[in-house]
């Protein structure tokens, strides 16, 4: 063809050249004739066998039905063809389509080559080798009807125009039969004979050969009785012979047509008759069997030939319509096609989708998880090429162009859609800790987009995503994993899980099970929802139970990234509106225990001891009748707790997002941090790098005079602008930690007059029991009781938020110099110390009777010890984020009198600078 083309493009191209390229051509289609004829004949044969001999009675192995009963078809065709006949008949079939699909398309480009071939050999033999059998015959005076034929011959097709080697005027032969013994040569001309004259060539070759005699010995060329010497004989076999793949040649298309009819592997209306039924089942039709055959094998060799089966189809749909005239047959095909063809499209995406999110499970996995892999090659994906069918936009079938392209981008946006609904289903499913894993699995989605999106032209991925949060609207700014998360918070994570501050982590609480997760199953059953592979699947179910039993900052990170900049806020609000909830269902319940208290608590002297003075607390302390109460303060307090802890974790990672966007768009602005944490200019140039460096090459572009359109590169510099701008103002975002403290203390100040009295002389009253700090300094005191001396372990079902959320109302409030000095633990523990120096001081049997009487106070004393760390170390943390301003108190002057608005600074607490005691 590459040939054919170069001579096409070449005026003045050799003779002998061009004859020998066309005469290629025309070896060539014919090779491609015989081929197709062998092949499609290989199909018809095998057919006729399979159908002669239908599978035993036995059930086939691929059923795995002992108990099924099967159609006459069925066994000829479904159950006969076992899996390496139909890969074989599979890939005959894609042979005789594809040579015969190459062979139409470049019809007209050889049309020319193979009527010249044709018309050479045709003028060829009329023109000498008839001319030697006429002189011949004229030579031997044979008989005159045999000269006759020859001369018709001559005269019915011979081409004088196209012979070069003698003049117009001058006859093919003298008067007398001499002939010239040189060789004729030949124009070029694509004028092939007729129909109609290759069939009275053969009839005059047939009368010429067999006398008229229809019922010769030995054939039509049987050489017994013919007046014809042998030689010639042989010629006009072979061009009779000859003559007859002619026609074959010049109607091109219906040649290939012919050849190339697989039609026949579809018909089955005799079984239908014998079986009695309207219509077999798909599975039954041979076409789809070999179209499931691709779908199911996992061949991907075979995978660019699953189209080639369906033009099975158009052969007997037209055999049905052009030969046998049935409009019923052709019904029943093409509601047999349409079927196929939506199961077809339906089966492919799966399997393109699948494959697609393998690839991107298996490029996302962990490094080191594969490093520590006893086979890693089983996470690996083998690389299969599905872009030719990317590429089919024109599929005939049935006289229809389908767009295959269009129908597999619609069905793969179904996918994304439905996948990402599973991801949200499968996490709605399971508690917050699962959100790392969600975030997993929608980087896998993501990746996959991406790679197909290469190939087809998908929705964008966000608008897919917001699209099933239900997050589309301009002013919508909650969604549907915001929603589920809150709804999460609200109903398992607060009430559920414990604080843990040695570790910054949330666990869940040993008093509470929760059931085990079922995973949801993906929609039809398809797992490649979730990573594409059952390996993939293990391996990313395995790394996600790892985050499974806390949360933490890896969750924290997790829940950013999902929300994003438009659904955080909204998340936040809803915290920030539950802390205000808290604080009035606190008002409430912290006024009963208030109540209970009595009107003063005096300081005792510490040579009561440790037994003394927890007796005295005892006594204050008059709660017996509320403990239902002192739980749910406790219980309150800790949800309040653990907000604060969790913003303040969401602090920590929008902190480390900011400082690496700030790292990534600091150079691009000329900016960097100061020393008292704000952002400075590096120097001052007026404008940005960025837009100093649009402007200077829109400037040196626009200054050259071949510059065609500079219109187009002011825009990229006015946009450079707006960029600087958008970004410059989104620097300074500020600490949602210390706006959530400010909020805080805001909801603080309608009970600030209820939790703390001020005092009437400016100075500390010592015996005041009204303050929260009293009542959380009783709740604190009886919960480290209970949770040493008691088997329920309440530290186990309340943790560290208690301290959390109670310090932060204390130090809101101003009182934790109170808390400090008048909290019944810390004095206890100043009794325990003073008991400790006394021991040093006294005698040996002294000594040891002290021993006995602090014993079994060691683990009561522990857990004190333990709270205040805990409650200094909250202190330190409100105190660096949350700087409360000076305090306003009353000095005494030298005369007695009161001074008033005294200021002094919040200072840090001396239980901060003690050392802690070896344990």
């Amino acid at each position: 063809m590459n040939q054919i083309i170069l001579l096409k493009s070449t005026d003045d191209a050799d003779l002998d050249w061009c004859k020998e390229v066309k005469g290629n051509m025309y070896d060539m289609v014919v090779e491609g004739f015989q081929l197709l004829s062998r092949w499609t004949g290989r199909v018809w044969e095998q057919c006729a066998w399979k159908f002669t001999r239908p599978c035993k009675d036995a059930v086939p192995v691929e059923s795995h039905n002992s108990s099924a009963s099967f159609f006459d078809y069925e066994k000829v065709v479904r159950w006969n063809y076992t899996m390496e006949e139909r890969k074989a008949l599979l890939e005959l079939v894609s042979y005789i389509k594809n040579i015969g699909s190459m062979m139409q398309k470049c019809d007209t480009l050889v049309a020319d080559a193979l009527w010249e071939t044709i018309h050479a050999e045709v003028q060829d033999f009329v023109q000498d080798k008839l001319a030697t059998m006429l002189q011949t015959t004229f030579r031997k005076k044979k008989d005159k009807d045999l000269s006759r034929i020859l001369s018709d011959m001559r005269t019915l097709s011979a081409d004088w125009m196209a012979n070069t080697s003698k003049p117009e005027s001058e006859l093919p032969m003298s008067q007398h039969g001499a002939h010239d013994s040189r060789g004729n040569s030949f124009y070029p001309r694509p004028v092939a004979p007729t129909a109609s004259q290759i069939h009275c060539l053969q009839f005059l070759i047939y009368e010429l050969v067999s006398g008229g005699n229809l019922r010769k010995p030995g054939g039509i060329f049987g050489n017994s009785g013919s007046d014809i010497p042998f030689n010639d004989l042989k010629q006009l076999e072979a061009f009779f012979y000859k003559l007859s793949f002619f026609l074959h040649i010049l109607d091109y298309t219906v040649t290939i047509g012919t050849l190339t009819d697989l039609g026949f592997l579809w018909f089955r209306e005799f079984y239908l008759e014998s079986s009695r039924v309207i219509q077999f089942p798909i599975e039954c039709s041979l076409p789809w069997m070999l179209v499931s055959h691709v779908l199911d094998a996992q061949d991907t060799g075979l995978l660019e030939s699953i189209l080639m089966p369906l033009d099975i189809y158009n052969d007997s749909a037209q055999h049905a319509l052009v030969m046998l005239k049935q409009r019923y047959l052709y019904d029943e095909i093409e509601a047999e096609v349409d079927l196929c063809f939506d199961q077809l499209v339906l089966k492919l995406s799966d399997i393109i989708f699948t494959y697609y999110k393998s690839c991107a499970a298996s490029e996302l996995l962990d490094p080191s998880f594969l490093m520590l892999s006893d086979n890693s090659s089983k996470y690996s994906v083998t690389p299969v090429r599905f872009n030719a069918l990317f590429k089919i936009r024109g599929l005939k079938l049935l006289g229809r162009t389908i767009d295959l392209r269009s129908l597999l981008v619609t069905r793969m946006n179904k996918l994304f859609r439905d996948n990402i609904d599973f991801l949200f289903e499968h996490f709605e499913s399971q508690d917050l800790c699962a959100v790392v894993e969600l975030l997993q699995l929608m980087d896998v989605l993501k990746l996959s987009h991406h790679l197909l999106s290469e190939d087809l032209p998908l929705d964008s991925f966000t608008f897919m995503l917001n699209e099933m949060q239900e997050n589309v609207s301009l002013v919508s700014f909650s969604s549907r994993l915001s929603s589920q998360i809150w709804t999460e918070m609200l109903g398992d994570f607060l009430p559920n899980f414990i604080l843990c501050n040695t570790t910054q982590r949330f666990v869940r609480s040993s008093k509470v099970t929760r059931h085990p997760i079922q995973r949801p199953v993906a929609p039809s059953g398809k797992p490649n929802f979730y990573c594409g592979s059952h390996d993939l699947d293990v391996a990313y179910q395995n790394h996600a139970e790892l985050y499974s039993g806390f949360f933490g900052l890896p969750h924290m990170f997790a829940i950013v990234k999902l929300l994003g900049s438009r659904s955080l806020p909204w998340l936040i609000r809803a915290l920030l509106d539950h802390v205000s909830y808290k604080m009035t269902t606190l008002e409430s319940k912290v006024t009963g225990l208030q109540d209970a208290l009595p009107k003063s608590i005096g300081l005792l002297p510490f040579d009561t001891g440790v037994a003394g003075w927890q007796k005295f607390v005892h006594e204050q302390l008059n709660w017996g009748l509320k403990t239902e109460l002192k739980t749910e303060v406790l219980n309150e307090l800790k949800e309040l707790g653990s907000v604060l802890y969790w913003i303040s974790l969401l602090d920590i990672v929008l902190r480390e997002v900011e400082t690496t966007q700030f790292m990534q768009i600091s150079p691009w602005l000329g900016l960097i941090p100061g020393n008292d944490g704000q952002i400075q200019k590096v120097q001052d140039v007026g404008e940005s790098p960025i837009i100093n460096l649009f402007k200077s090459a829109t400037d040196a572009i626009i200054s050259n005079h071949r510059c065609s359109s500079p219109s187009s590169f002011i825009i990229f510099s006015k946009q450079a602008e707006a960029a600087d701008l958008l970004y410059r103002n989104n620097m300074n975002s500020g600490s949602v930690l210390e706006y959530t403290l400010a909020f805080t203390s805001a909801a603080l100040d309608k009970y600030y007059s209820k939790w703390s009295a001020n005092p009437k002389t400016g100075f500390i009253d010592i015996t005041t029991s009204k303050d929260f700090y009293r009542v959380f300094s009783g709740l604190q005191f009886e919960y480290l009781e209970d949770s040493v001396h008691s088997s329920s372990r309440n530290h186990e079902a309340l943790g560290d938020a208690v301290a959390w959320g109670g310090c932060t109302i204390i130090y809101l409030l101003g009182q934790q110099l109170h808390l400090e000095l008048f909290d019944f633990s810390y004095q206890l523990l100043n009794v325990a110390e003073v008991e400790g120096v006394m021991d040093v001081q006294l005698g040996s049997s002294d000594r040891a009777k002290n021993v006995n009487n602090t014993q079994g106070w060691e683990n009561l004393l522990e857990a004190m010890k333990k709270a205040r760390r805990l409650n200094n170390h909250v202190f330190s943390m409100l105190k660096a984020r949350c700087p409360l301003e000076d305090k306003t108190a009353c000095g005494i002057k030298q005369s007695g009198a009161l001074h008033h608005r005294l200021k002094f600074p919040n200072a840090v607490s001396a239980f901060e600078t003690l050392p802690l005691r070896a344990s």
